[in-house]
This record gives structure tokens, sequence and C-alpha cells, in this order.
């Protein structure tokens, strides 16, 4: 069984992207992990950039169930339309006209039970699609493509979870930033969800929105403070007002933020004070993923 570690923060631009990659390489190198990271950001996916030597194992296409309504024996009631939660159905009696948005319906099948007509029938209609990719012998990547114009971030993160394999020891799973339905979705069944926030007012401010959240779906966190050293003070209070745990703090450094734009600190180029971060923050983590072991065997 992997156990099953979300990133996440509250804004764009903590650093969330940073930490997942820095984690899925620290892991393997410290702990000599299986270790498998998913890009749950499907509106924009941009972990499989940093790899140049992944190599594609699978694509498989994602579809939702939508309703197609057959206007010789639609009676135009407006039962669909009245039903669907979503305003994914337009009917219009007057001219006879019926009209699905596909990038509204959330394929809940609600519209097919109300009809008494037998007008509408559920089509498949793709989404996104979902690659899975080889980065070393014991490293694996995935991530959700989401097609332009669909809404249906959330049905994809989902899918994409339920298409990871079990069998690495850990799963990492990058989210969006935010506290929206798809980070919602990402937080859903995980181990432990790792805050990535920095000490700016805003980056403060919406990491209390997610520390609301985590607490909200009772899920056990901890904290990584990236940038220490900006900013001022004002995260290590809400710390202490939310009884958080902090894993470790990253220093604003120039060298650590040009080896990452040239994914050169998957390759270990980073400054060795960085390094030294990364291995108090993958103990940190390591101890709670062993007591949460020992709870689960007790």
């Amino acid at each position: 069984m992997s156990y099953k570690i979300a990133v996440v923060s509250g804004k764009g631009g903590t650093g969330k992207t940073t930490v997942s990659l820095s984690l899925f390489h620290y892991f393997q190198k410290r702990l000599g992990a299986s270790v498998h990271l998913v890009d749950c950001d499907v509106e924009e996916p941009n972990d499989a950039l940093f790899f140049t030597n992944k190599k594609l194992i699978k694509t498989l296409p994602i579809h939702q169930e939508a309703p197609e309504i057959d206007n010789s024996l639609c009676t135009f009631c407006k039962k669909c339309s009245n039903t669907c939660a979503f305003n994914a159905i337009t009917v219009i009696p007057a001219v006879k006209y019926t009209k699905t948005d596909y990038s509204l319906c959330h394929s809940c099948g609600a519209c097919k039970i109300i009809c008494n007509e037998n007008a509408i029938q559920l089509q498949k209609k793709i989404i996104g699609t979902i690659n899975h990719y080889n980065i070393s012998g014991n490293g694996y990547l995935s991530e959700g493509v989401l097609n332009i114009g669909s809404a249906m971030q959330t049905m994809l993160i989902k899918a994409l979870k339920h298409n990871i394999p079990q069998k690495n020891d850990i799963i990492i799973y990058d989210s969006r930033p935010g506290t929206s339905c798809a980070a919602t979705q990402t937080l859903l069944n995980i181990d432990m969800a790792i805050v990535v926030a920095e000490p700016t007012p805003f980056g403060v401010h919406d990491m209390k929105l997610t520390l609301n959240l985590i607490n909200e779906l009772k899920i056990d966190y901890g904290i990584i403070i990236n940038k220490s050293g900006l900013g001022n003070n004002e995260i290590y209070k809400v710390i202490r007002d939310y009884k958080a745990e902090t894993y470790g703090s990253i220093p604003f450094n120039k060298e650590y933020a040009s080896a990452y734009a040239s994914s050169g600190f998957l390759k270990g180029e980073t400054p060795g004070s960085i390094e030294t971060c990364y291995n108090e923050i993958i103990d940190n983590i390591n101890k709670k993923m062993l007591v949460h072991e020992g709870s689960n065997h007790t």
C-alpha cells in the first residue's frame, strides 16, 4: 500500500511545484523509496517539463457521459432543463429547440432519469487525457491534461487519482493552488497534506484559507516555509495559532532558483544548504509516515 501525500498551497507562486519535484527527488535519494509524482493541476500541468529522460508508458482518454436529446421524441416539457443544477440543458418549446452545453454538464444523469419520453441518451465525450511516464527505475510521473474549454477539472482529477497504480512506496499529488473544488478533490483520500507557504502578507492570508480547508477535511498535515527570510514574521504567529507542525524551512536562494529554472535541481545541482534543508524535511516527513503506519497496524 502506498503512502499518499498531497502538496498544496494557498496561492500560486509559493513554490509548491518546486517542493513537489524536490520531494520526488529526495525521497528516492535519501530513503531509496519508489515514488510516483502525480500532477493534479490538470488545466496547466507542468511537472513533466522538468524531466528530459521521461518515457511515455500509456495515454488514456477520459470521458464524461453527457446527454444527447432526440428532438423527434422530445415533448419540450423542460423537465430536464429544470432538473439540471448546472444549467447545461436549454429547451425552448416555442421553436422546439434543445441544446446541451457539455462544458457545464457534470454527468449526474438526472436528466435521463426525469425524462418520461426516453428522449435522452447518455453519450461519451472526451474531457481530457491521462499520461503515464517512467522517469527512472523507481520513479514515475502521471499527469492529467484537460481539454481546452472543459470545466471538468474535478472529474479528470478523480479519474487521474483512480488510475494510479498503488505499487509505489510514496505517491505525491501536486495539487493546483488555492481552495477550489479541484484542490479539494486532490486532498480526498490521502494520508498527509504538505502545505507550502511563503512568509508574505498574501502568502500568509491564503495559507490560512488552506489550513481551514484541511482542518475541515480532518487531514493530518505539516507546513514547509519556502523563501524564508522574505516578508515578515507573521507566518510564525499563524502557525502557532493553528498549532501546526512545521517540517522545515527553505531560504530564498538565487542559485536554487536558477537550478529550478534549468531543472538541474533534480540532478542534485543545488547549494549544499538547500540539500541540508530537504534532508531535514524528509526526515520529519518520514517520522510522521512511520507513526501513521504504526497506528494503522495497532
